[in-house]
């Protein structure tokens, strides 16, 4: 899991620590020290050139040493631990008006103790520099056990250092001799621009940067010192912004104009190319119309702490541009709307990358940087570039500072491939440094572009580096061979000529990866959103557990080492595989939230598939697996089916017999379900000239309502509530005479051979409405997954497989596409809205939410998350603590505190049954809530 990060490089580690406090961290140094075990320590694990992988015993600070310990306002600094998160220390910040400046796209999972060994930047560079112009002091740890706070160094503080002698003062002795040996040189040949990041800060050294040793080791990636605790400064945060957007013909005009913009004094101006906007738009993303006209783009942001000031500097620009006709379309955007056009910016890249049909693009010359009013003209000579070569890839980037990045289709699995990516950032270099410019403008230079250092600084100075790194590190112990005498940038790729995966026969056909699992788990490039806490749903175990093996990113780099087959050996039956994807909730959140849409979901029903071929399933498979049978079967005597689930002795044995907790109730069966109920109610629905459809009604008001296994059996009222709204809306609503069930349970427990069987057997029974494009209600989210998501994956090229897939909708829906004539009665009431995991990731809320503010209701969606229960995984015994803590994160506090009049409304069975267990509020599905409109109407 910890042998790759963002990069192209893979390096297999020795092991891997989590430190609780300090002392489990020299400790940790001292057992290394003893076998001359190199040692890693590294933040989020998102840096991209390589930095944050090596053959080292890993130290992560993420799940522990995460606080910020002291914060001052008055003298604007905070002390903090080296894994705590970017956007926790800026939201505490905030409430004096005070921000952490450096702020990269990864900001709410990248780490303060990650950011110093980069030097990281990010888009609001304008308003307060890099990483190292914000850091005060740092509390270091080196390989030999010494422990050290080091920041800016005076003169008569320096000489004391020096008498005092010791480990100290033997390291500010060389690093004054490095000084005095190399000021000149380092005046001379450090890039006088914005953005230079490569090479360690020995310029921090020079008097006139008053000796600062803390910000000198800013940058050196781990190569130096382990970094204990931070006192990082805090700087005035604009309370309002404004956002401009700007078209321009091409990118290569957008960075010509950034100089002039520069002058209205934005405090962010960030740049893309019109081809990410176009890979995203083939992967349907939204929000894209917000976008200017033109094939190249500017984002400039203003700052005030007067609402109407910052909309007065943004008019201003927007005035300007204009009467200048530069730009092809100026747009001033709201706030929501600039929160929807940030997130284009920060995730378009990388998920444009992956947009079907593109080939697969890779970094390894992604963060060169210039002066910016040099940008335009380099960014047409590196497109020349890449055109020689034939390579591909857009440009993005923060402009404001001349920063670059971009993603390029290198060949980095064929020899030929590889000497020719080596060709191309040799020239690339020769190209940057001809500009004056730096090989790393953010993103450091690890394995990337540290061996291309001698034609930025000329080997004079990258003997001053070795020195530099010798003071602190002598034998060479943290994280070698990144920054100095560094592997070579065609090295340790996680690819390489000798990249052959295993091509498993699979179950899923994976069409949008050429029908290949090994490329479906390549997609993971390991930028770490899953690591985020602060909203979404991805990943809830990882919000739950703070472990890497529980996100997206370790689960997915675990089944590329399977495939691989040099650490994971037993292929399938591996048990640590299986460990990792246990407590995989199959949420399908990181499909849509994931950049890249890695579907950690569908890669663990596969990889259980394989893992139980040629042994038994578990009994809890069998039994929750196959509910819909056991549950048509109890419908015959409800009662005594319940007796044997609810009594408590028996419920006991049940609970122990499939492993489950007591600390769960079993669902009662209705007395009657819903297909018992309307064969005595509304047995019309149930005609049989149904299958008789062999052409398109012309009306269009025929309508099917899938009768799910958990709403039939156990809340059959969601049903009866789903077919009175139908019919008021004035459909004519009809359900198959025979019962059919989606099989989402079962892939569960990756019981994917009769999962296809049950789709099978759906399409043969509704075959003819399927072909005559009836549309198909249905009302449990994870039911209408299967038919949007698991039965084109498993039937690519059946027509009718994809005709069904386009007749599948929710309740709201329906509604809002099919049945726009429809209003919605209106109801006085305050309603909790909580989505479940399916609807959010596939269907999206939005529907959901326009209906409900038609009915003219007080609406409150919750950013909530999973809800943790997830089918039978909330029942599991040993996954118990998990499913609270995932719900307790926000839904069930929300639950608890909403006041007793209001109405929550989830559609979810599994959402509602943890909603109810835990809180004992009982939740409204969408129909009932329409229901219950209707029905208040008519009492008044």
């Amino acid at each position: 899991m910890y042998a790759t990060d963002g990069s192209n490089y893979r390096q297999v580690p020795i092991g891997l620590v989590v430190p609780l406090d300090e002392s489990d961290v020299i400790a940790t140094v001292a057992a290394c020290r003893k076998f001359k075990a190199p040692i890693l320590a590294r933040g989020a694990g998102t840096s991209l050139a390589g930095q944050c992988c090596n053959v080292a015993v890993v130290l992560d600070f993420t799940k522990y040493m995460n606080r910020v310990l002291e914060m001052d306002a008055q003298q604007r600094f905070a002390r903090v631990q080296p894994g705590v998160v970017l956007d926790s220390l800026r939201d505490l910040a905030e409430a004096h008006r005070l921000t952490f400046a450096p702020d990269p796209s990864t900001h709410n999972r990248c780490t303060i103790g990650g950011m110093i060994g980069n030097n990281s930047c990010g888009t609001h560079s304008l308003l307060g520099g890099k990483t190292v112009d914000n850091v005060e002091e740092l509390r270091v740890l080196l390989y030999d056990g010494s422990v050290m706070t080091v920041g800016a160094t005076a003169e008569s503080e320096l000489e004391s250092i020096l008498r005092q002698g010791g480990r100290r003062g033997e390291i500010y002795g060389k690093l004054l001799r490095i000084q005095e040996k190399y000021a000149e040189l380092i005046r001379a040949r450090f890039p006088k621009i914005p953005r230079r990041v490569s090479g360690y800060n020995l310029d921090e050294l020079l008097p006139e940067s008053h000796f600062n040793v803390a910000r000198a080791l800013v940058g050196t990636e781990g190569t130096c010192a382990i970094i204990l605790e931070a006192k990082v400064k805090l700087i005035h945060s604009p309370q309002h912004r404004a956002l401009v957007g700007l078209g321009y013909r091409d990118i290569f005009a957008a960075a010509d104009h950034v100089p002039k913009l520069l002058e209205f004094g934005p405090i962010g101006l960030e740049g893309f190319e019109g081809s990410i906007v176009e890979g995203l738009a083939r992967k349907g993303a939204s929000n894209l119309e917000l976008l200017p006209q033109g094939k190249g783009f500017l984002l400039v942001e203003f700052g005030a702490d007067d609402a109407q000031e910052a909309e007065r500097q943004a008019r201003t620009l927007v005035d300007g541009a204009n009467r200048s006709g530069d730009a092809l379309g100026v747009r001033l955007y709201s706030k929501s709307e600039a929160r929807a056009v940030w997130q284009i910016r920060e995730a378009g890249p990388r998920a444009a990358a992956f947009a079907p049909g593109a080939p697969a693009e890779w970094e390894g010359w992604d963060d060169a940087a210039v002066a910016p009013e040099k940008m335009g003209a380099y960014l047409r000579e590196i497109r020349a570039l890449m055109n020689e070569y034939e390579y591909r890839g857009a440009f993005y980037g923060h402009f404001g500072h001349g920063c670059v990045h971009m993603r390029v289709s290198f060949d980095l699995e064929s020899e030929k491939g590889i000497r020719k990516y080596g060709e191309f950032i040799e020239r690339a270099a020769d190209l940057v440094v001809g500009y004056g410019g730096s090989l790393s403008g953010e993103h450091g230079d690890g394995q990337s572009r540290a061996a291309l250092l001698p034609k930025m600084f000329g080997p004079e100075l990258v003997t001053a580096f070795r020195e530099f790194k010798s003071a602190w590190d002598p034998d060479n112990k943290l994280n070698p061979h990144k920054v100095v005498d560094a592997y070579l940038p065609t090295e340790n790729l996680r690819l390489g000529a000798d990249y052959k995966p295993l091509q498993p026969e699979t179950h899923f056909q994976f069409p949008e990866d050429d029908g290949s699992f090994a490329k479906a788990a390549l997609r993971c490039i390991g930028l770490g959103a899953c690591r985020k806490t602060d909203g979404g749903t991805m990943c809830p175990s990882y919000m739950a557990t703070r472990e890497e093996e529980h996100s997206t990113r370790g689960r997915a780099h675990l089944l590329f080492e399977l495939l691989q087959g040099e650490i994971v050996r037993d292929g399938w039956k591996d048990e640590q595989v299986k460990k990792a994807l246990d407590l995989c909730l199959s949420c399908k959140a990181c499909k849509s939230e994931c950049p890249a849409n890695v579907d950690i979901a569908t890669y663990k029903a596969e990889f259980l598939s394989h893992y139980y071929e040629n042994r038994p399933w578990p009994l809890k498979a069998h039994a929750f697996g196959r509910i819909d049978r056991w549950a048509r079967l109890a419908s015959a005597a409800p009662r005594l089916a319940n007796f044997f689930t609810q009594a408590a002795g028996l419920r006991q044995l049940f609970h122990w017999t499939l492993g489950l907790t007591r600390k769960r109730r079993i669902p009662r069966l209705a007395e009657v379900s819903f297909r018992h109920w309307a064969r005595r109610h509304a047995p019309e629905i149930f005609r049989k000239e149904l299958g008789k459809v062999s052409t398109p009604a012309v009306d269009g008001h025929d309508v099917i309502l899938w009768v799910d296994t958990f709403n039939n059996y156990f809340h059959p009222e969601t049903c009866r509530a789903a077919l009175s709204v139908l019919e008021q809306a004035g459909f004519r609503v009809r359900c198959p005479e025979t019962a059919l069930c989606c099989g989402r349970p079962l892939y569960d427990f990756g019981m994917l051979k009769e999962a296809k069987q049950y789709l099978d057997k759906v399409m043969r029974t509704l075959g003819a409405e399927i072909d005559a494009r009836v549309p198909i209600v249905v009302l449990e989210p994870s039911c209408a997954s299967v038919f949007r998501d698991e039965l084109h994956n498993l039937f690519p090229t059946d027509e009718r497989a994809e005709r069904l897939r386009r007749q599948t909708f929710l309740l709201s829906e329906f509604l809002e596409k099919i049945g726009p004539e429809y209003h919605p009665p209106p109801l006085a009431a305050k309603v909790l809205l909580h989505g479940h995991c399916h609807h959010k990731a596939l269907m999206k809320m939005k529907d959901e939410e326009s209906v409900l503010r038609k009915m003219g209701l007080e609406l409150q969606t919750l950013d909530s998350g999973c809800c943790g229960m997830a089918g039978p995984f909330g029942f599991e015994k040993e996954k118990f603590t998990v499913s609270q803590d995932v719900g307790e994160r926000v839904l069930l506090p929300a639950v608890r505190s909403a006041a007793a009049e209001t109405l929550i409304v989830s559609d979810g069975f599994s959402c509602r049954e943890q909603i109810e267990q835990a809180t004992g509020r009982k939740p409204m599905h969408l129909a009932e809530l329409l229901l219950l409109a209707v029905q208040r109407k008519k009492q008044r």
